[in-house]
């Protein structure tokens, strides 16, 4: 069972993010890059079929040069390989573009499954999964909370409202995982010290065969045309009223003029 893990880099989101002053993009002067957390999952996923059914897992990233290091965790992690994706062509490139590029990586190693993050923590897309199963011509499930691989079929559940859906797919197939799926193994020392170890294969566009007028920056249909901090959280109000009925007539009065929620 050959297993592929794509993978993002994502700022950490346990430290203030900072916007820049002509609210172009964050400053990322002294942020702290991590692998996304539910890509986290998705290797823990994947490590976990390896474990049941043998085969390899392969982590792929599309990033600038500093995404090496979320490759280097996944490979701590146990990940068996990992494949770097970058050319300057595809700064600004859009989900779809990403995808795509992925999805020529992908196309071009021994694929059972793909796994990816149910979304990316930097922007809460959840677009490249889906994408990436309609540039593969693959079936796809999203956003599934346990999987169980068969003779050919995988079955999964997905959290929905009310209830689970449980799904027969057959494999090749792309999932998006959710982070309940798993608790993600902490990387030992004798596996970073092996990672670190390991080569990295890195890859351009050209090398792919990929024209970056099709899948850059040039190509993205979505362009970010400012970031602004979210405003600033007011103080709360404490009152004190002399009967359960006045307080709750205080709270409506609240939730109408102030927070316009009623």
């Amino acid at each position: 069972m050959d297993v592929v893990v794509c993978v993002k880099q994502v700022p950490d989101t346990e430290q203030p993010i900072r916007v820049r002053a002509d609210g172009s993009g964050i400053d990322e002067q002294g942020l702290n890059w991590i692998l996304n957390y539910y890509d986290e999952h998705a290797v823990e996923e994947a490590l976990r079929v390896r474990e049941r059914h043998g085969g390899t897992v392969t982590v792929v990233c599309v990033g600038p040069p500093r995404a090496t290091e979320a490759l280097r965790t996944a490979l701590a992690m146990g990940a068996d390989e990992a494949v770097h994706v970058w050319d300057p062509a595809l700064e600004g490139a859009d989900h779809l573009g990403v995808s795509r590029v992925l999805a020529e990586v992908v196309r071009r190693m021994p694929h059972d499954l793909v796994l990816c993050g149910r979304l990316a923590t930097d922007d809460n897309a959840s677009v490249v999964g889906a994408a990436l199963a309609e540039y593969l011509g693959l079936a796809q499930a999203t956003a599934i909370a346990k999987l169980e691989i068969g003779d050919g079929v995988a079955t999964v559940e997905r959290e929905v409202e009310g209830g689970v859906e449980v799904l027969r797919v057959p494999l090749p197939a792309v999932f998006t995982v959710e982070r309940t799926i798993n608790e993600p193994r902490y990387p030992t020392l004798p596996g970073i010290m092996k990672a670190k170890r390991k080569e990295i294969r890195t890859l351009s566009l050209q090398d792919l065969g990929l024209d970056p007028a099709q899948v850059g920056a040039a190509a993205a249909r979505v362009r970010y045309a400012r970031f602004d901090p979210p405003p600033r959280r007011e103080a709360g109000r404490v009152v004190t009223p002399e009967s359960p009925e006045e307080g709750a007539r205080l709270i409506a009065q609240f939730l109408q003029d102030t927070a316009k929620v009623l």
